[in-house]
Protein backbone atom coordinates (compact mmCIF):
# COMPACT_ATOMS: atom_id res chain seq x y z
CA UNK A 1 0.00 0.00 0.00
CA UNK A 2 2.62 2.17 0.85
CA UNK A 3 4.72 1.81 -2.64
CA UNK A 4 1.66 2.62 -4.34
CA UNK A 5 1.29 5.77 -2.64
CA UNK A 6 4.93 6.47 -3.20
CA UNK A 7 4.65 5.54 -7.02
CA UNK A 8 1.14 7.43 -7.51
CA UNK A 9 2.92 10.78 -5.85
CA UNK A 10 5.92 10.68 -8.05
CA UNK A 11 3.71 9.82 -11.04
CA UNK A 12 1.59 12.59 -10.07
CA UNK A 13 4.81 15.07 -9.20
CA UNK A 14 6.14 14.04 -12.89
CA UNK A 15 2.87 14.81 -14.38
CA UNK A 16 2.38 18.03 -13.00
CA UNK A 17 6.45 19.00 -13.94
CA UNK A 18 5.03 18.12 -17.50
CA UNK A 19 2.36 20.54 -17.52
CA UNK A 20 4.24 23.93 -15.82
CA UNK A 21 4.33 25.73 -18.83
CA UNK A 22 0.85 25.50 -19.58
CA UNK A 23 -0.21 27.44 -16.68
CA UNK A 24 0.95 28.49 -13.75
CA UNK A 25 -1.32 26.51 -11.21
CA UNK A 26 0.19 23.40 -12.56
CA UNK A 27 3.14 24.90 -10.38
CA UNK A 28 0.95 24.40 -7.19
CA UNK A 29 0.00 20.83 -8.68
CA UNK A 30 3.78 20.15 -8.68
CA UNK A 31 4.48 21.52 -5.24
CA UNK A 32 1.64 19.14 -3.92
CA UNK A 33 3.23 16.38 -5.68
CA UNK A 34 6.38 17.18 -4.19
CA UNK A 35 4.38 17.21 -0.49
CA UNK A 36 3.04 14.00 -1.24
CA UNK A 37 6.47 12.51 -2.42
CA UNK A 38 7.88 13.99 0.93
CA UNK A 39 4.89 11.84 3.31
CA UNK A 40 6.15 8.96 1.43
CA UNK A 41 9.75 9.61 2.12
CA UNK A 42 9.37 10.19 6.07
CA UNK A 43 6.56 7.08 6.04
CA UNK A 44 8.91 5.19 4.00
CA UNK A 45 11.62 5.61 6.74
CA UNK A 46 14.07 7.42 4.18
CA UNK A 47 14.01 10.56 5.79
CA UNK A 48 16.41 12.14 3.23
CA UNK A 49 14.63 11.75 0.14
CA UNK A 50 11.15 13.27 2.50
CA UNK A 51 13.72 16.62 3.41
CA UNK A 52 14.56 16.67 -0.54
CA UNK A 53 10.71 16.28 -1.46
CA UNK A 54 9.71 19.29 0.87
CA UNK A 55 12.74 21.27 -0.31
CA UNK A 56 11.48 20.96 -3.79
CA UNK A 57 8.07 22.14 -2.60
CA UNK A 58 9.13 25.11 -1.15
CA UNK A 59 10.97 26.12 -3.96
CA UNK A 60 7.93 25.12 -6.36
CA UNK A 61 5.68 27.44 -4.39
CA UNK A 62 8.27 30.31 -3.92
CA UNK A 63 8.51 30.05 -7.88
CA UNK A 64 5.13 30.16 -8.35
CA UNK A 65 5.19 33.48 -5.86
CA UNK A 66 7.40 35.29 -8.44
CA UNK A 67 5.01 34.11 -10.94
CA UNK A 68 2.19 36.24 -9.54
Amino acid sequence: MLTAFGASAVAFTMLMYSLERRRPLFIIGFACGCLLASVYGFLAGTWLFGVLEAIWAAIALERFRRLR
